[in-house]
């Protein structure tokens, strides 16, 4: 039994050593219109890779933003808004660097966008997803501070605030009743009365 457990943590020991390794990352980033932008993307080793896609997800499916296949780059099976917009920071793909360069972001790039690798032989191909990069591209004055929806559930709150301060009055004031008013006849009053 323990050679069979030692055998087993042996052959996972060196399935980890052999198999690629890649660091998976999540990040979000923010952009101005017209910004140039990084997603940024790295594996630890990138040897055998011969597919790098960039997609950006899209409802239920995907749009391809970038295609480097077999060592070159694909533009027949890019979306067309990427056409000439994307490219690889560094194309030598030097320690795995894999980032892509997003360039004149608009407000309809804002999603995310997924960095696949496929790795292998004809025989044995693996694909994974490496990153995901959510991407924001707002309007300047828009929500640059990321804190508009703050302002306004401020704004809601001092509103109510200044609503119940006011229904309170309304209701202090009819509970407390009107003023007793204090009733005097004047003396020329008086001097009719008598007559």
């Amino acid at each position: 039994m323990a050679a069979v457990t030692s055998a087993s943590v042996l052959s996972t020991l060196l399935l980890l050593c052999i198999s690629p390794v890649f660091v998976f990352v999540v990040q979000n980033i923010r952009a101005r219109p017209g910004e140039n932008v990084s997603l940024p993307c790295s594996a630890l080793q990138n040897s055998d890779i011969i597919v790098i896609e960039w997609s950006r997800r899209f409802q239920n499916f995907s749009h391809v933003v970038f295609l480097h296949r077999d060592g070159w780059f694909d533009p027949w099976n890019q979306h067309p808004s990427y056409k000439n917009r994307v490219e690889l920071k560094d194309e030598q793909m030097k320690d795995g660097n894999m980032s892509l360069i997003l360039k004149n972001v608009i407000i309809s790039d804002t999603g995310t966008y997924d960095c696949l690798i496929q790795r292998g032989t004809d025989q044995i191909k693996t694909t994974e997803t490496i990153c995901t990069i959510n991407l924001t591209v707002f309007q300047p004055g828009g929500d640059e501070d990321g804190n508009v929806g703050l302002k306004v559930g401020l704004s809601v709150v001092a509103l109510l605030v200044g609503v119940v301060g006011v229904v309170g009055v309304v209701m202090y004031r009819k509970r407390k009743g009107p003023k007793e008013e204090t009733s005097y006849k004047a003396a020329d009053d008086k001097d009719t009365d008598h007559q």
